[in-house]
């Protein structure tokens, strides 16, 4: 009895990996060109908007990029292409805004499920954490000035103190929205509180928990740049807007909004993309166990 040989054999199988590959890249194509073709439009209704006008005020986009590309990403290739003025202004608040963010998450996602889990303590917590929530994040700026001072302690506090709140009460609410039979069946397996937490708990609570974090991400976004605002701020981006503005540059001023735009749009991008790697096995593993009931 003769056998193909391997390579045959093994034929089928790449050529359906090759054809899944292809049918997800021409997906995904299909599904960019149209919001890269939105933007092109709006940037080149903005182009011509801007040269019809004329005013010193309000400069094109093409004007605006050789501007942020010869200040900031005009550097060597050692660097990054990233320029002296570029280390100097986006590095420190990306770091302060991580920091923040990193913090934020952390302190939300453990007291979210530590709230969370007790009906009793989400009873007693929810006004506070209400409360806490619809304060005004840029209110609570001359509290932290006075407790800790002008400099980076004062701008970390400001961000974690106002983008913790999406998480901690997304966690919770999402922690209580388990289904209460896969409880009961984790009480009769007996699993320990840590091995509910990892396998149950955080698995039902993750679409929640990244609803909180991408509103806290902009969150943090925004009270970076306000901080920096602030006097006491030897460097960022928000440093470099009012320098700008005090210098009357007006294309400096463009081109940090426009920085600003571009950071908020990759960090959702990113953070969107982290989510459906996590997420996404499970939702497809939910979607084809409610297709198996109802055939």
């Amino acid at each position: 009895m003769s056998r193909a040989p391997a390579s045959e054999s093994r034929r089928p199988a790449d050529h359906g990996a090759a054809s899944r590959t292809a049918h997800l890249v021409g997906g995904t194509a299909r599904r960019a060109l149209p919001r890269l073709l939105v933007l092109v439009l709006a940037l080149c209704a903005w182009q011509l908007a801007a040269r019809a006008h004329g005013s010193v005020y309000f400069p094109t986009p093409a004007r605006i990029a050789r501007h942020a590309y010869d200040l900031w990403f005009s550097g060597p290739v050692g660097h990054v292409f990233l320029t002296p003025p570029a280390v100097d202004t986006i590095l420190p608040s990306l770091g302060r805004m991580s920091a923040g963010f990193v913090l934020a998450a952390v302190a939300g996602v453990g007291l979210g499920m530590l709230v969370g889990r007790s009906p009793r303590a989400y009873a007693l917590c929810d006004p506070v954490l209400q409360f806490a929530r619809a304060v005004p994040p840029p209110t609570l700026v001359p509290v932290f000035v006075v407790v800790f001072d002008f400099g980076t302690p004062m701008q970390l506090a400001s961000i974690v103190f106002s983008a913790v709140w999406p998480v901690l009460i997304n966690t919770a609410e999402g922690a209580r929205d388990t289904d209460p039979l896969r409880l009961d069946v984790a009480a009769v397996l007996r699993l320990t509180a840590v091995e509910r937490l990892w396998f149950l708990l955080l698995p039902s609570a993750l679409p929640r928990i990244f609803a909180g974090l991408r509103l806290s991400l902009s969150l943090c976004l925004i009270l970076m740049v306000f901080s920096e605002l602030l006097p006491g701020t030897a460097n960022g981006i928000g440093f470099a807007l009012t320098d700008a503005q005090s210098r009357s540059d007006l294309l400096t001023v463009w081109a940090v909004l426009v920085l600003l735009g571009a950071l908020g749009y990759l960090l959702n991008t990113g953070l969107l993309a982290v989510e459906k790697r996590l997420t996404g096995s499970r939702t497809r593993t939910h979607e084809g166990s409610r297709k198996g009931r109802t055939t």
